[in-house]
């Protein structure tokens, strides 16, 4: 199962208020596992960067200005998110942004139903506790020491994370993950999931010595009847 974690960086709220995007950062996961496959991209928005916006991310218009702009990146951003499951934080927000601008650029949108809602899972999980993305790490101990700003890939990231331990724990897979390069070499082998240890065909030969049996065994007669070694079950 192939999930795409993403969030997207921009100059507003509104994409119908004149708002872009001005970033965008996804991680591949497979079977809920990080295949070390990213999107990122910076966007030139064509328009100023609000000093709000600008205090969340430090994306300003010096940095943006000879960045692409979304049209010239849209086919790239829709060949690697594909079919896939997108996680995202808030998903209507990124949603909206997201199909405004595919669709007035002649792109085929996103339907909203591909998206999974970490914040709706959150809530749900926790009821009446917060459910942003750093109450969620400190939650499950997940560092994001490194997000002084708002930054997509690296939201992503640590999205990644937290999404993990939403659906049950980090790696919850392990046992059964199939990589997307075995996938593609061709079936894949099935995992014996019992793994409890069973009876050895034949036992095995015993290491202690002769010598060591009859000193064993000597000392043992020393002690009389009462030796716990004589004793059966």
């Amino acid at each position: 199962m192939r999930e795409i974690v993403l969030d997207t960086e921009t100059t507003g709220f509104e994409p119908s208020e004149g708002h872009r995007i001005v970033e965008i950062g996804a991680v591949e996961l497979f079977n809920h596992l990080p295949t070390g496959r990213t999107y990122h991209q910076y966007l030139n928005p064509e328009r100023s960067m609000p000093k709000e916006a600008f205090e969340v991310h430090g994306l300003g218009d010096d940095f943006l200005r000879d960045k692409p702009l979304f049209r010239d990146c849209a086919r790239a951003f829709l060949d690697f998110v594909g079919d896939a499951k997108l996680v995202i934080h808030n998903a209507a927000f990124d949603m909206k942004f997201l199909n405004w601008e595919l669709r007035t650029h002649g792109f085929p949108t996103l339907p909203n139903d591909q998206a999974i809602d970490t914040v709706l899972m959150a809530r749900k999980k926790f009821p009446g506790s917060p459910a942003s993305l750093d109450a969620l790490c400190r939650r499950f101990g997940i560092d994001n020491s490194m997000r002084e700003k708002h930054g997509a890939l690296l939201d992503s990231e640590i999205l990644a994370e937290v999404y993990l331990e939403l659906i049950g724990g980090r790696q919850p897979d392990l046992v059964l993950a199939a990589s997307p390069a075995a996938a593609q070499k061709g079936p894949v082998t099935q995992v014996d999931t019992d793994w409890r240890p069973r009876p050895r065909p034949a036992p095995l030969p015993p290491r202690i010595t002769p010598e060591e049996t009859a000193a064993h065994e000597a000392f043992v007669a020393k002690m009389g009847d009462g030796a716990i070694w004589l004793k059966r079950g």
